[in-house]
């Protein structure tokens, strides 16, 4: 099964950046010709289209839920996600670019598609540090990734 996984985030606004992180610890991790790992700045449409081509797609990124607490990791299906607008005026959600393709015909999309997110309930600021909270969760990440790619279905 091809696997796309992709860490994404903002490096320079602190927890953001988690996934970047983390996608970077598991290229020295994953040695199967089968898995891409990759990092994206960016959301909705040029997302999607870094999908195209996989069965599977893995994202990893900063969640905000205010039912967690800051630091757990949290595995979700593409359809736990709202179908809401990007706060993007120039782009969409992922759910909303994700159904929009679909809707158009684009048959070359991942038949699954997991997010593990880890959850930053403080706001965004600059600097290009993890915070504590945040960096003790990223082997949990890892782990959770690595049984996505084997392909064992890990809850949260």
């Amino acid at each position: 099964m091809k696997t796309i996984v992709i860490g994404v985030g903002n490096p320079i606004l602190s927890n953001d950046g988690v996934g970047i992180h983390i996608a970077k610890k598991l290229q020295h991790e994953v040695s199967d010709p089968d898995v891409v790992i990759d990092t994206a700045y960016t959301g909705g449409f040029n997302l999607v289209e870094m999908m195209k081509g996989f069965d599977k797609a893995i994202l990893i990124d900063t969640v905000h839920e205010t039912k967690a607490k800051t630091g757990e990791v949290r595995r979700y299906e593409l359809s736990d996600l709202p179908r809401c607008h990007s706060g993007n005026p120039h782009d969409a959600s992922l759910p909303e670019a994700f159904h929009l393709m679909k809707t158009l015909g684009e048959t070359c999309l991942p038949q699954q598609v997991i997010i593990v997110g880890v959850v930053s309930n403080s706001p965004p600021v600059f600097g290009e540090h993890i915070d504590p909270l945040i960096s003790l969760a990223v082997p949990t990440a890892v782990n959770m990734v690595l049984s996505e790619i084997r392909g064992a279905q890990v809850k949260s």
